[in-house]
């Protein structure tokens, strides 16, 4: 029989949640072993001590995170031969070079090796992908893809690693991994909301019992993680224009404090009319409960960072209706109109962040601004936001709806129970390839940096185009737009932007020509200005300033 069992690649630096920095591959890391543990149709777990930790430190892990009903095999640090006991290694991230590298010595048919995406921007990480392609990774290897969004990213970047190889060294030689979409799951149960949590939940935060409570989860990180400036303007327009109040909880995490006051004094000023309240998201307690409070979640992710999204199937499997960009991994899991509500994003076409990529590439500039600056021209329809929002805000019936309709669905598609079962099909499919293989004797002995809007190409709506139309924001005079524009969360990552010359031109010039398209605005600027300024329409529309519609 073809096993369908794997071998964990045991570290706690994948799994563990515990400590002041909850990551959400941490978070994504400790749900899969928690769902393993409980689901894997198996004899016994194979789990490799892959960091050489105390056997004690690993065993209180485990047993914290969910205690096994069946034996483990503990496979020490240096015995990676003990990994063909299971047949397949799993990985809690990417790095399938790095190990077929380390398995090469031992002959590449003595065990699979199975990867995942989280984070996919990193310098690292696209090298590691694009290692692929050269290092010696068989074709019984996989790796896992949490959203075809990012299966999308790969198979672009990879396509630019292959041009390079044919174009140096002719036709390749080497196999490729197979490459799977499997997404995050979550423990359903894990995240049930009760009357009582919402009664205390209320009570703490001084919320009265009959107001619409809207609720973000994540980290606190404009640059790194998404920009809570987009939430508060639509909140902002949604507030004003409903006869409800609306009440906003924040509840999620910094890298320091001077940070987290910031991102919330900063969040609070773009949305006076919206009641915000902001929670410590890290402990446990908070986590699993918090959901319970709210009617419904939103999240406008605007970052490349992002691949998958856990945060929306956690509301999902909390019965709560969700308001989320159109954007990376929340296209594979929030249906439109069904389980919630996904607003259009726009960026740019493929072929204009090469200089992005060139600064990246010379460490010009760092991570968190390279994805900052990316960021900093994604643009999202705030009409589209204020009327989603106000749909669940102004009807009760809705949001019960879409909320048991979200939960069905994440039982259904996204609780471990049904995920689970996808790994061991994978795994057992890694097998039958690897033990078809003939035994190999053991041998002994820049693409990396894409432009990333070609790159994450599959992540927005639309992509800007020159026939797009312009115009400004109905009411919005220069002085409100330069104070919108000059805010803190808007200035970060100045990356080859307009001037707020060229901003106050454009203003000025599409004031008196309503319906003019991009292409007649670029055309008003000298030649060697008009990729920044086109480019920075997006920059303009992020914060409200204009609005970009697609022609028909």
């Amino acid at each position: 029989m073809i096993s369908n069992n794997a071998a964990l690649f045991l570290h706690p630096g994948g799994y563990d949640t515990s400590g002041p920095h909850l990551l959400g591959r941490l978070s994504a890391g400790e749900s899969f072993l928690r769902g393993f543990v409980r689901h894997a149709e198996v004899d016994r777990f194979h789990f490799w001590n892959a960091g050489g930790r105390g056997q004690p430190e690993l065993d209180a892990l485990v047993q914290r995170i969910e205690a096994p009903s069946r034996p483990i095999n503990w496979i020490a640090q240096t015995n990676r031969r003990g990994l063909a006991e299971a047949g397949v290694l799993n990985l809690p991230g990417p790095g399938l070079n790095t190990e077929a590298f380390h398995r090469r010595p031992l002959g590449p048919r003595l065990y699979g090796v199975c990867g995942i995406t989280h984070t996919t921007a990193t310098a690292r990480i696209m090298q590691a992908i694009a290692e692929t392609l050269i290092a010696p990774v068989e074709d019984f290897d996989a790796l896992i893809c949490t959203s075809e969004a990012v299966r999308h990213s790969i198979e672009t970047q990879l396509d630019g690693m292959r041009a390079y190889l044919a174009e140096e060294f002719g036709p390749k030689r080497r196999p490729e991994p197979m490459r799977v979409t499997i997404p995050l799951g979550v423990n359903v149960d894990d995240f049930a909301t009760s009357s009582e949590h919402r009664k205390a939940w209320r009570e703490r935060l001084d919320i009265p019992e009959d107001a619409v409570v809207a609720l973000f989860v994540g980290r606190f990180d404009v640059r790194g993680k998404m920009n809570p400036a987009l939430m508060a303007l639509a909140l902002e327009r949604a507030a004003k224009a409903s006869s409800k109040p609306i009440y906003w909880v924040n509840s999620g995490w910094a890298g320091s404090l001077e940070v987290e006051e910031n991102y919330h004094t900063q969040s609070r000023l773009l949305c006076p009319s919206v009641h915000y309240r902001n929670v410590d998201g890290r402990p446990p307690d908070v986590r699993f409960s918090i959901w319970s409070v709210a009617d419904f979640f939103i999240s406008f992710s605007d970052n490349i960072q992002e691949t998958f999204g856990l945060t929306p199937v956690e509301a999902m499997a909390a019965g709560l209706p969700c308001v989320v960009t159109d954007w990376d991994g929340y296209k594979d899991t929030v249906r439109h109109k069904v389980d919630g509500f996904r607003v259009p994003t726009i960026a740019p076409g493929p072929g204009n962040g090469a200089d992005l990529a060139y600064w990246f590439d010379n460490q010009w500039i760092n991570y968190d601004n390279y994805i900052g600056a990316t960021a900093q021209f994604t643009a999202i329809d705030y009409v589209a936001a204020e009327e989603f929002i106000l749909a669940l805000v102004e009807n009760e019936d809705l949001r019960l709806h879409m909320g048991a309709q979200a939960q069905a669905r994440a039982r259904s598609v996204f609780d471990w129970a049904a995920i689970v079962p996808q790994y061991q099909a994978l795994w057992a499919e890694q097998n039958a390839r690897r033990l078809s293989k003939q035994a190999e004797a053991p041998i002994r002995f820049n693409p990396y940096r894409p432009d990333p809007y070609t790159l994450f190409q599959s992540y927005p709506t639309h992509h800007l185009s020159r026939q797009f139309k312009v115009q400004v924001s109905p009411g919005l005079t220069w002085e409100e737009a330069r104070d919108l524009l000059n805010s803190p969360m808007a200035i970060y990552s100045m990356f080859n932007r307009p001037t707020l010359e060229e901003c106050q031109q454009v203003h000025t010039w599409l004031g008196e020509r309503p319906g003019a398209t991009v292409e007649q605005v670029v055309e008003i600027f000298p030649a060697h200005r008009r990729p920044h300024v086109e480019r920075g329409l997006l920059w303009l529309a992020r914060y409200g300033v204009i609005r970009l519609t697609p022609q028909g």
